[in-house]
């Protein structure tokens, strides 16, 4: 149990940290995604603010050669500031004229700065630092001279150092976001996962420890009928507990078997239409000669005029009402009583155990369904019926009650909803 327990606290450690790993792997690939996000954004902003630079240039430059007088666009000095002169940060658009044959550019915007040699041979639209600043130029050719427009692009840097900075911004807000959802998301998705890996370590532990007993047993009797000279009665006495110890292991193999069996079936197995009251009476009859054997009497009872339908597995049913039968005849008391009811109620059937034995505490009772719990030193069993009767009707969609019974023992009481409140949900709505 020691093992179990540090194979416990281990898982219990392994979790935070394997959550903390998934969080941080899928934080980096937003990151990268998010990064990835920000440079075509970027890009895509960049290149909006020089297309629609350029289109402001060149309407400019079009509407000064339809309104110029011919060969003198000089004459329009002062037309087209964009407003004033002012700063060129505001991004007025500056017009340089370069006549035919001049080396010389006329600046058409009073107080704009001097066209360098660089932009007199224009071809297309282009970036140039003039006076200190970055500018977006571009060029016509008018009557054999050359119309250059420019404007400064500190606006558009302007504007692009802003996105940087929203983009910077908002990063450590999205990363840690998504690292705590990612956090939550992972934690609850791993909850039931480990929940299930906890109860198979403590079933192993548990079956091992189970399995551990009988095998010890026929070992050191086997060991003895070999080493040590005996009678043929000593001989016979070994075997008879070999073939105990054998019948007993054999049982909690099959149980753990069936177990396995019940837990990796699909969420809603395939069902029928089972009457309760028949599954009952064919149990009963089973149980019999074993309540004979102990001087038990074993009775059932119920009106058998109304079906008390339950929707559920037909062999499902009968190994659940085995492992009760067989619980109250082993705990009722020499000469005792067990009673089996099935009743109905409004909306539910109900299945009914009480026996005359010593009952179940009431601090035992949230415990009798775990798996190798025993509740007393009664011999028999390995603690596994109880646990695969909660198996059976938690698939079944039943519920549990466990009180005193009027007997003097204990009362098991299982319901389900009757086949009435089942029908609306399973089968499909009648055509109007």
């Amino acid at each position: 149990m020691r093992r179990l327990s540090a194979e416990l606290d281990s898982s219990a450690r392994r979790v935070p940290s394997n959550v903390r790993r998934v969080a941080l792997g899928a934080t980096s690939l937003a990151l990268v995604v998010y990064v990835l996000a920000c440079v075509v954004a970027y890009l895509a902003v960049a290149n909006r603010l020089v297309s629609a630079t350029d289109t402001r240039l060149s309407t400019r430059l079009a509407e000064i050669a339809e309104t110029s007088p011919r060969g003198a666009p000089v004459a329009l000095a002062g037309t087209y500031a964009g407003g004033s002169s002012g700063d060129l940060d505001d991004a007025p658009i500056v017009v340089w004229w370069l006549a035919p044959g001049s080396r010389h550019a006329v600046s058409l915007l009073a107080d704009a700065p001097t066209l360098p040699a660089a932009g007199r041979h224009l071809t297309g639209p282009t970036d140039m630092t003039i006076a200190g600043r970055d500018f977006r130029l571009t060029a016509i050719t008018l009557d054999g001279g050359r119309l250059v427009a420019g404007t400064s692009a500190q606006g558009s840097r302007s504007a692009l150092s802003t996105l940087l900075v929203i983009e910077a911004s908002l990063a450590p807000i999205v990363l840690l976001t998504l690292y705590g959802a990612a956090w939550v998301i992972g934690r609850r998705a791993a909850a039931p996962v480990e929940r299930a890996r906890q109860r198979q370590l403590e079933f192993t532990a548990d079956a091992s420890h189970e399995l551990r007993t009988p095998l010890s047993v026929i070992e050191a009797e086997l060991g003895l009928a070999l080493n040590t000279e005996r009678s043929p009665a000593a001989y016979r006495t070994a075997l008879e507990r070999v073939a105990a110890e054998s019948k007993r292991l054999r049982y909690i193999v099959d149980d753990l078997l069936w177990l396995a069996r019940l837990e990796g079936l699909p969420a809603q197995p395939p069902s029928e239409p089972v009457e309760l009251s028949s599954v009952v009476e064919v149990c009963v009859t089973r149980f019999t000669a074993v309540a004979a054997g102990r001087g038990i009497s074993i009775s059932s009872t119920g009106d058998g005029k109304t079906p008390a339908i339950v929707v559920a597995p037909a062999d499902w049913l009968d190994r659940l009402v085995s492992v009760l039968l067989d619980n109250a005849c082993r705990y009722a008391n020499e000469a005792g009583q067990v009673e089996v009811g099935v009743s109905l109620t409004r909306d539910r059937v109900v299945l009914t155990v009480d026996d005359s034995g010593p009952g179940i505490a009431d601090a035992e009772r949230e415990n009798i369904f775990r798996r190798f719990h025993r509740v007393s030193s009664v011999p028999g069993g390995a603690g596994l019926g109880l646990s695969i009767a909660n198996a059976v009707v938690e698939a079944t969609g039943g519920d549990w009650d466990v009180a005193r019974s009027p007997l003097g023992g204990a009362r098991i009481e299982v319901s389900w909803p009757s086949e009435a409140s089942w029908r609306p949900l399973s089968s499909p709505a009648s055509p109007d």
